[in-house]
């Protein structure tokens, strides 16, 4: 059985500054891995600085470098500016996304044209460019949400934004495969950071933590290994989504 390593692999991380996409950053960097954070905000640019640190302290290689991942020519820079600085790129893990709970009716149309830059568009053109420009065999992947197997109130910005993503991911599973590139998404369930919690209120908090096994929300830790799975030896896995939630929702 071949083994497939994380040494010496370049990935890119979209907002991989903290929460989710800094463990993924400096998880895969304690696999070998050089790693390109990107980081979105000036107010994010400390703990981009924070992760690239902890990743140089563990002997790792890896600069941030910060844009606005909704305007398609910053896509391409991140993936340029990668491949000089490190001379190609083999993985890149998307964790871009924006969360808006509220109903439909009071929904500004400034409001939806961001959720689905950010959510949908953005994460369109980080598709394209690491189609474009990864190495053979490369490894794409898109965090979603497990809201995209829910029935509820709230979210159609947010799950309406992130559901395009799914065929994204099959269409280009389709087109890059040719090249041994795989291309997956992984919704995890309502997760136990800053993120989540701005959009609920105590009560909901609870009902979210009660549908999930042990009553918990999903943790970053219980993401970032499956993700790892994919990007080495999970390969074999393309077009799909995975569900990782604890039995939050399921399809």
């Amino acid at each position: 059985m071949t083994t497939h390593s994380l040494q010496d692999k370049v990935v890119i991380v979209g907002g991989g500054a903290k929460n989710l996409g800094g463990l993924i950053s400096r998880e895969f960097a304690r696999g070998g891995a050089r790693v390109v954070v990107h980081y979105n905000s000036d107010s994010t640019r400390r703990d981009a600085e924070a992760t690239v640190k902890a990743v140089k302290d563990i002997g790792g290689e890896a600069y941030a470098t910060q844009g606005d991942l909704t305007r398609p020519a910053n896509v391409a820079a991140l993936f340029r500016q990668a491949k000089e600085r490190f001379g190609g790129v083999d993985i890149a893990v998307n964790t871009v996304g924006k969360v808006l709970r509220k109903p439909i009716v009071e929904t500004t149309e400034d409001e939806y044209d961001s959720m689905f830059d950010i959510n949908a568009k953005a994460a369109y053109f980080f598709i394209k460019e690491a189609g474009r420009q990864l190495n053979d065999n490369g490894r794409i992947i898109t965090v979603v949400t497990s809201l995209l197997a829910a029935f509820t109130d709230g979210y159609a910005t947010y799950a309406g934004g992130k559901a395009p993503v799914e065929h994204f991911t099959r269409a280009a599973a389709k087109e890059f495969g040719p090249r041994g590139i795989s291309v997956t998404a992984v919704g995890p369930g309502p997760m136990d950071t800053p993120f989540f919690y701005g959009q609920e209120t105590p009560e909901r908090v609870a009902f979210h933590k009660s549908q999930a096994m042990n009553g918990n929300l999903t943790r970053i830790e219980d993401i970032v290994p499956i993700i790892r799975f994919l990007a080495t030896d999970g390969w074999w896995i393309t077009g799909q989504t995975i569900f990782a939630n604890g039995g939050y929702t399921t399809r």
